[in-house]
């Protein structure tokens, strides 16, 4: 009996609950000593919201978790482990402040601005009203060598590109890049005809970019100006990293000198160029800085590479072995490429 009475009290609650004007009638319907037997009571705030305690490792560097401890070289050759060792050797500036106070750093950063200002990258003048300065940052890089030990100190200056305003201080923003299609034919064509494929590299080559819109630069952090020259700002003549137009802005460069040069540029991939005198050809195709060619023609290699290097700080990386995510192999028997898919 008490049962069945229960049940039904239940189930007159449960109907006037989901009305939300009866939620309280329902509520009464329900005896209080029932209440306090059937239902348990809520702790205290004070026993809920407390994290149980976690490991907290004592530190003693500013490394929170030491790879040490994670990591074993045991499995790698002496090289590899050489290698592996000089990665945590040097530690990279947080600041313009702690790079200055490395020499090794202050020199990067000195050489990465006389070559800026060889190239004539900017000149300062007055901001113009209503004209907002592009802010930069130097990064800071270690470059090594194979068997681990460090190569050199690189520090470059880079625009703050996400600053820049559509319309105003950028435009075009795009640069063509080779068609995979372009690519497998002229493999094809020095398999099938023994053409050398010979591979180049431009050095800093968005700095070699000129700017049609005009682009104002704050100065470089750590900069030694006069008073005079502190309220002043950079205008740029040329591209610089990190700015949106600057890729298209250095092909833009590059296209100008190969036509004056007597190259074609091809229709249907605006990165192929062709030069073709006394029944001989050349071919070059360009992707970013790199730069394949492959011809008959060895004078013609020779005049072109000649050339470039007057136009542009040029380094000839020898017979092709990667290029576009491709590795390039080859042998009396052909050319083997491989693709490996990244992890």
């Amino acid at each position: 009996m008490v049962v069945r009475q229960r049940s039904s009290i239940l189930r007159q609650a449960l109907i006037l609950i989901s009305q939300p004007s009866n939620a309280f009638n329902a509520i009464r319907l329900i005896p209080p000593i029932w209440i306090s037997h059937n239902f348990k009571a809520l702790p205290h705030r004070h026993n809920r919201g407390i994290r149980k305690p976690t490991y907290e490792p004592e530190l003693s560097t500013k490394v929170k978790y030491p790879m040490s401890n994670y990591v074993s070289t045991h499995r790698l050759s002496e090289s590899n482990k050489s290698f592996v060792n000089q990665l945590s050797t040097v530690a990279i500036p947080s600041s313009v402040q702690e790079a200055l106070a490395d020499p090794r750093w202050k020199a990067a950063m000195n050489e990465e601005m006389k070559s800026l200002q060889k190239n004539e990258t900017w000149e300062l003048v007055e901001c113009p009203p209503g004209k907002k300065p592009v802010g930069c940052r130097w990064i800071y890089t270690v470059k090594y060598k194979a068997d681990g030990s460090i190569e050199r100190f690189k520090a470059r200056l880079v625009a703050k590109g996400y600053t820049q305003t559509y319309g105003i201080d950028y435009i075009e923003t795009f640069a063509p890049v080779p068609k995979i299609n372009t690519i497998r034919v002229l493999l094809s064509l020095a398999a099938n005809l023994d053409w050398p494929l010979q591979q180049f590299d431009v050095k800093n080559a968005f700095l070699h970019g000129e700017l049609s819109e005009e682009v104002y630069m704050d100065l470089p952090p750590g900069c030694m100006v006069s008073e005079k020259q502190c309220q002043k700002v950079c205008k740029l003549k040329k591209s610089l990293y990190g700015l949106k137009q600057s890729p298209i802005a250095w092909f833009g460069r590059f296209t100008k000198s190969m036509r004056a040069f007597g190259y074609r540029q091809s229709n249907s991939d605006h990165t192929l160029f062709l030069k073709k005198q006394h029944g001989k050809i050349t071919t070059l195709i360009v992707y970013v800085d790199d730069m394949v060619v492959t011809r008959n023609d060895p004078e013609e290699r020779k005049a072109l590479q000649n050339y470039l290097s007057r136009e542009f700080e040029m380094k000839d990386l020898g017979p092709l072995k990667y290029f576009l995510g491709i590795e390039v192999s080859r042998s009396s028997e052909g050319i083997f490429l491989s693709q490996k898919s990244m992890p």
